[in-house]
């Protein structure tokens, strides 16, 4: 079985599911978001992001291929981007870290450990780049499939509180631990997310 993770660009967006392709959950603000479903024009502003994230900060998603068929996708940006990210509770992201936005994992490759394949490329990307950390806004009552990922998943891949919250708690993973190991960036991610099992794979979200 032949595993593949690329980065999310306009030629591949329309391999995302096709609720997730329509989604503008985190790309727009409540009021702009609720509008653009209204009128129909979703899909085209979750183009006009991707096109604009990707020329003005890079790469901010990816999706992951299993035997040529897309398996599940991971979204992230700066929160600068994210104008949803300042309704939550808990906000705002902080200023040294990149949003991890939402992740998805088709049911039928769930508890094959493509959720931690996931994190794992988000993670090696971004301390590529030089960002210090990873934030999350976390579902505490998840049951089922939604723009916000369990904060179970998150807490389990080495993800920490730091804003408790009743229902979305902030978490963060830092990683400048990462890059002060001595062995190279690969190893050190490995360690840093290496204790989550095939078991703990991210649920479908």
């Amino acid at each position: 079985m032949s595993r593949r993770l690329v980065n999310i660009t306009l030629d591949n967006l329309d391999d995302l599911p096709r609720r997730c392709r329509r989604c503008v959950f985190w790309e727009l603000d409540p009021v702009s978001g609720e509008r653009a479903v209204e009128s129909g024009d979703s899909g085209l502003e979750k183009e006009a992001w991707i096109s604009g994230t990707l020329l003005e900060w890079g790469s901010c998603g990816k999706i992951l291929y299993v035997d040529g068929a897309p398996a599940g996708f991971v979204l992230y940006s700066p929160p600068l981007y994210s104008p949803r990210s300042l309704a939550f509770p808990t906000s705002p992201v902080s200023a040294d870290a990149v949003l991890l936005m939402t992740a998805h994992i088709i049911p039928e490759f769930s508890g094959g450990g493509l959720g931690r394949m996931l994190i794992q490329g988000v993670a090696k990307d971004l301390t590529r780049r030089g960002v210090k950390a990873i934030e999350a806004f976390g579902d505490l009552k998840w049951e089922e499939p939604s723009c916000i990922v369990p904060a179970e998943y998150l807490l389990s891949v080495g993800f920490k509180t730091v804003r408790p919250h009743l229902r979305f708690p902030r978490l963060r993973l830092e990683l400048k631990t990462a890059v002060s190991w001595r062995e190279d960036v690969e190893v050190a991610l490995e360690r840093l997310l290496g204790s989550m099992s095939p078991e703990r794979a991210l649920r479908p979200v």
